[in-house]
């Protein structure tokens, strides 16, 4: 059993006769295989939000104009930083399934800022999507940055897609929803050598 069912705060419902949930658990077996942990902890309970979420999951993979690299890069961090296990493991596993990136550069990103495995657009939205999910906000040194990789429709991509990670970060971690084991994923840290100099910045 995976470190997903070893806490979670409320039981699997193993089975649910809600369409809705079908749906929900066929979408994850033709994406990661198998049902995952969220389906029979939260979605079995709340189906009426089933909807939803699988339309900010498919505005997320395929209604964005930003390139899959830095979306994948973008999605694990965010994931990283605010230490949400099981989003962790699954965006790695998506990340490196579409093979977007190496095992290398997901293992590089807690030094993003100086390794030369990542360009200078990607340490820019990387720097700010840290700095969004350990202030809350982002200063305007960190904002103006930005502007020379990225459209001002990328940036809102980038923006939204971030509050996307911090939707699904924010309901699995609460519940105790942990690893699933898809992939190994580094020691849990509290910040990576960058985030202190982030909230250094801050007013």
């Amino acid at each position: 059993m995976s470190d997903a069912y070893e806490n979670p705060r409320l039981a699997p419902i193993r089975r649910s006769w809600n369409p809705m949930v079908w749906l929900i658990a066929w979408a994850y077996r033709i994406t990661i295989g198998r049902v995952a942990a969220p389906v029979p902890i939260l979605f079995a309970r709340a189906p009426r939000t089933i909807f939803g979420h699988l339309m900010l999951m498919s505005a997320a993979e395929y209604g964005l104009s930003l390139d899959k690299r830095v979306r994948h890069l973008t999605r694990v961090f965010g994931s990283r930083v605010n230490l949400c296990m099981f989003c962790d493991d699954l965006e790695t596993h998506m990340a490196l399934k579409a093979k977007t990136v190496t095992r290398e550069d997901i293992d590089a990103l807690a030094q993003y800022a100086t390794s030369p495995r990542f360009t200078e657009r990607e340490r820019a939205a990387l720097r700010y999507v840290e700095e969004i999910n350990t202030t809350r906000t982002a200063t305007d040194e960190t904002f103006e940055a930005l502007k020379p990789h990225f459209s001002e429709q990328e940036i809102v991509e980038l923006t939204w897609l971030n509050a996307v990670g911090n939707y699904l970060n924010l309901m699995a971690k609460p519940l105790g929803i942990g690893s699933e084991g898809f992939c190994k994923i580094p020691p849990r840290v509290e910040a990576t050598q960058s985030s202190e100099s982030a909230q250094a910045r801050q007013p």
